[in-house]
C-alpha cells in the first residue's frame, strides 16, 4: 500500500492528497518566503504527479519570480505551494499538512538572505542557495 498524507488550508476550501512519502522539510529564509509567510518557509517536496487537489478553484497563483510561483487559498489567504517552473516536484508548506506527519526538517536554504530577528541553531545543514 502507498503512503498517503493529506492536508489543507485553514477554511478548508482546499484539500490536497499526496501519494507516496514527501521529502525533507526545507527551511528557505529568502525574503520572499519571509514576507510571505512572517517568518520562514518551511515545506517538503513532492513529485507534481503525487499531489491531488480538492478545491483548486480556490488556490491562488502569484508569480513571485520569473521562475516560480506561490499557491495559496483564495479563501484563507492560507500558503499551500511553491512550484518552480522548470521543477518535477511541488513544495507543500509543511504546517499545512495534516498530523501526524511523519516529516523532520533536513536543512536550511538561503541563509545569508535570514532575518536579523532570528538564529537558526538546529545543527542541520545551511546552504546560501539551494544545494545541488
Amino acid at each position: 500500500m502507498t503512503e498517503r498524507h493529506t492536508g489543507g488550508c485553514l477554511c478548508g476550501a482546499v484539500r490536497y492528497t499526496i501519494a507516496g512519502k514527501p521529502g525533507p522539510v526545507v527551511g528557505c529564509h529568502c525574503s520572499q518566503c519571509r514576507r510571505q509567510t512572517g517568518f520562514y518557509y518551511a515545506a517538503a517536496n513532492v513529485p507534481r504527479t503525487a499531489l491531488s487537489v480538492e478545491g483548486a478553484e480556490a488556490v491562488r497563483w502569484y508569480r513571485s519570480s520569473g521562475e516560480a510561483q506561490r499557491g495559496f487559498c483564495g479563501n484563507c489567504g492560507s500558503a499551500l505551494f511553491w512550484q518552480g517552473d522548470e521543477s518535477p516536484e511541488v513544495s507543500v508548506l509543511a504546517g499545512s499538512f495534516d498530523e501526524p506527519t511523519g516529516l523532520s526538517f533536513g536543512h536550511h536554504i538561503y541563509c545569508t538572505d535570514k532575518g536579523d530577528f532570528y538564529e537558526i541553531t538546529d545543527g542541520l545543514p545551511q546552504y546560501d542557495r539551494f544545494p545541488v
